[in-house]
């Protein structure tokens, strides 16, 4: 979504008020965001926790 979204994971994590490399860590697997985060996330791309999840 980041990438449809047209957002460097520099422009995200500014939004998410998160690390460039916390963004990349949940993109290549490394790591996953929190339940909290996860909502944020949500928030921010205006998709349903649903969406996101699946």
């Amino acid at each position: 979504m980041r990438v449809e979204n047209k957002l460097t994971q520099e422009q995200l994590a500014e939004k998410l008020q998160v690390s460039r490399s916390t963004i990349s860590s949940w993109e290549t697997g490394r790591s996953y965001p929190d339940l909290e985060m996860i909502i944020v996330i949500c928030d921010c791309f205006h998709v349903s926790l649903d969406f996101l999840l699946r």
